[in-house]
């Protein structure tokens, strides 16, 4: 079965496109995604690879694709993984075992775009449902992904407007050194503003002048164009 993934996501291949995603994902020497190969095959297509197949693999099939050098198939065992997760529903054994899986292949989760789709539909849900301690420990990691999975899980507080997860989180990796750390901080923040700007705001108050600046581009990009300045010339 997954050698029938393989070659259906190998014939999807765009070299053009994996040129520019190549780039645009920098994987060149010394960059945050060296050594990452790219097929140049888009998003919408490997999430519906994933819908058809998602019930024909086991977890070994995945932990195979997992293991490819090859982006998209990292992304599409990702993405089956999440569709595992999300028809599993009520079976707290089968989301648990997926849970741990994923915590297994941290490692394999290694560029921004792996992680944003799917640390919070795993590891944001799971630990939003059963009370794990989960990401507080990720977002002490000298790994910048798993802090930044720390910051983009805490997605699955805030859709339930459960603020206090992600600002501590926040807080917490308000001087991180990487900058898509800091871009998924900002993130996160703007999420929390858009559902509740006095919780933003209060929590911008003390902290916006010592901020990395993309961080607090990030947190207020929905502000009106003249609070926004005022707060990049640290006049609030």
């Amino acid at each position: 079965m997954i050698n029938d993934i393989i070659k259906e996501l190998n014939s999807l291949a765009n070299p053009e496109k994996a040129k520019i995603l190549q780039r645009f994902f920098k994987t060149g020497k010394g960059q945050y995604g060296e050594g990452d190969v790219f097929r140049g095959i888009t998003s919408p297509s490997q999430r519906k690879i994933a819908k058809k197949y998602y019930s024909l693999l086991s977890l070994e099939d995945i932990q195979n694709l997992l293991n490819s050098k090859i982006h998209e198939h990292r992304q599409t065992a990702l993405f089956i993984l999440c569709e595992k997760y999300k028809r599993a529903k009520k079976n707290k054994i089968l989301k648990r075992k997926i849970y741990e899986f994923y915590l297994k292949n941290l490692s394999r989760i290694n560029n921004w775009d792996l992680v944003d789709c799917s640390a919070p539909h795993i590891i944001g849900n799971f630990a939003l449902k059963e009370g794990e301690n989960i990401l507080r420990f990720l977002a002490k990691s000298e790994n910048m992904w798993e802090r930044r999975i720390a910051m983009v899980s805490t997605y699955s507080f805030i859709r339930k407007r459960n603020f206090g997860e992600a600002l501590f989180i926040a807080d917490a990796l308000i001087n991180d050194d990487s900058e898509l750390v800091q871009k998924a901080v900002g993130w996160m923040l703007r999420e929390i503003g858009k559902r509740n700007l006095s919780s933003l705001e209060l929590f911008l108050s003390t902290r916006y002048k010592k901020m990395p600046r993309i961080m607090l581009r990030y947190a207020i990009e929905k502000f009106p164009e003249e609070k926004r300045k005022r707060y990049l010339k640290g006049e609030i």
